[in-house]
């Protein structure tokens, strides 16, 4: 476990869903609410006070339980029958990306539905409280055929919630079968839909959110950006009155895969702090 004295209001993070931009990524995440902003908020004044004192040490990895549910139509690969080599290639995604901050992720199981409606994302509670398996600390990840409107990929944020109600049940990811590594989500296809979900699922925002004025992200080393990027544009400066290019290299922008690369220092000490908060042995 990740010890950090970090003291934050344990509150809810409901809120309407973002529709994805047409011609980039689509992610579908809810938008934060106002609640978790604020507790955002007091997280980066807690951080930064420890950071100054010197207080602030990661004493162990983050262990995440994770399973896979691949939800299909029918047996094909084109139906959204995800086979196992390539979730194999998913997790080795994942551990690559969030290593080096600390965090590694163990798949504990993987099963196979057949379910045309839950496959095009109908129903999401009745599939989850079907499937769901582990505690609040463990990561679902439900590989789906198709979630509508151009959505790669949506994850909730971690909140305050009790064993078998809605948000509990709720929580974990939903990806696009075909954004897995080798899949046919043009310029998508590497397997980091997965790694900004997951960062949602860890309490991180949008590097875009709140634009070029405010707390943005509420994270101090991510630049302002006033809006999502789209490809990979180096240089790109869409807050040119605030320090710093737009982090287009960033897993929580909404740049093609092959150009992520990166969290920042302050957004892996966030997710550290929403993981004790909310997560940790829960």
């Amino acid at each position: 476990m990740v010890k950090l004295s970090i003291a934050a209001a344990v509150l809810s993070a409901t809120g309407a869903f973002a529709g994805p931009l047409t011609g980039r990524f689509g992610c579908g995440a809810p938008e934060p609410s106002e609640e978790l902003l604020a507790a955002a908020s007091s997280m980066a004044v807690a951080e930064a006070e420890m950071a100054a004192s010197g207080s602030m040490s990661i004493q162990a990895t983050i262990e995440v339980d994770v399973y896979f549910h691949v939800v299909s139509a029918g047996s094909s690969l084109s139906q959204g029958n995800v086979p196992d080599s390539q979730l194999a290639q998913q997790l080795v995604v994942m551990n690559n990306a969030y290593a080096p901050y600390g965090i590694h992720f163990n798949l504990r199981g993987t099963d196979r539905t057949v379910n045309s409606a839950w496959a095009r994302d109908g129903d999401e509670i009745a599939m989850k409280r079907a499937l769901r398996k582990g505690t609040y600390s463990a990561l679902n990840l439900y590989f789906q055929q198709n979630l509508g409107g151009g959505t790669l990929g949506y994850c909730y944020f971690p909140t305050t919630v009790s064993s078998g109600s809605t948000a509990y049940i709720q929580d974990g990811c939903s990806i696009l079968y075909s954004t897995v590594p080798g899949g046919t989500s043009t310029g998508f296809d590497l397997g980091q839909t997965v790694t900004h979900e997951v960062g949602h699922w860890f309490g991180l925002f949008h590097t875009f959110q709140g634009g070029c004025t405010g707390t943005g992200d509420s994270v101090a080393d991510t630049p302002a950006q006033s809006s999502p990027s789209s490809g990979c544009p180096v240089g790109r400066d869409s807050c040119p009155n605030q320090a710093g290019v737009d982090p287009i290299h960033n897993y929580m922008d909404y740049s093609d895969d092959a150009c992520y690369t990166e969290f920042s220092a302050g957004q892996a000490t966030r997710m550290a702090s929403m993981w004790n908060t909310y997560r940790a042995g829960k």
